[in-house]
């Protein structure tokens, strides 16, 4: 079984089981704009960074300013709705407690900007678990490049074969094989024939009964 040193966290479905309001968030700020976006379409334009989802619906149409201020406004409308909803996925609670007392280095490494990190971090009371954060702000080059999940073991100084990825989404999957980490999925918003990655370890629907025994 590989010994892993250290945990790389996604952040958005991964820890937490919020990508739907993310979702109904962007479809409501989005159509509001005038993309005539359907929601499924939605779904699948949400990942990387709040900027790039926007230039991918309205190529150049907004600038910077604009981007930045809509991307605020986006995460106001989603805390404010996921706000009563707001706690760590079944089971992670015991997980991130245990393998931190085991001296795992633990990561977060998330397209969010800030302001949602620390929403989530603070909200929870979890932010003492994590030695190292990785945002969207962070970084040039989104999922599925590797920037995102390197950026993380360098920071914790850990080699990234070293390292285990927990993500949720395809290309969360995709960035973590190309920085050479294995990879933990949770199902919580696609279904496991959508992933054939070959860095994959395993799949749960939460953390429950996680154990790096079963899985490796």
């Amino acid at each position: 079984m590989h010994q892993y040193k250290s945990f790389l966290f996604d952040l958005n479905g991964t820890m937490i089981d919020d990508m739907e309001y993310h979702i109904k968030a962007w479809y409501r700020i989005l159509n509001e704009l005038g993309a005539g976006i359907s929601m499924e379409k939605t779904k699948e334009e949400c990942y990387g960074k709040n900027h790039e989802l926007l230039d991918r619906v309205f190529p150049g149409r907004f600038s910077l300013e604009e981007k930045n201020k809509m991307s605020i406004e986006k995460e106001r409308q989603y805390q404010e709705e996921f706000r009563p909803h707001l706690q760590l996925l079944a089971g992670l609670p015991e997980v991130l407690e245990h393998y931190h007392s085991k001296g795992i280095k633990m990561a977060i490494g998330s397209a969010a900007i800030m302001y949602n990190i620390d929403f989530v971090l603070d909200g929870l009371g979890i932010r003492h678990y994590f030695q190292a954060i990785v945002s969207a702000d962070d970084v040039g080059n989104s999922k599925p490049d590797p920037e995102t999940y390197l950026k993380c073991a360098g920071l914790l100084h850990i080699s990234p074969s070293d390292c285990l990825v927990f993500e949720d989404a395809p290309k969360g999957v995709d960035a973590a094989a190309n920085a050479g980490m294995d990879c933990f999925v949770l199902t919580t918003m696609h279904h496991k024939n959508e992933f054939t990655q070959q860095n994959i370890i395993g799949f749960a629907k939460d953390f429950t009964n996680f154990n790096l025994l079963t899985h490796a």
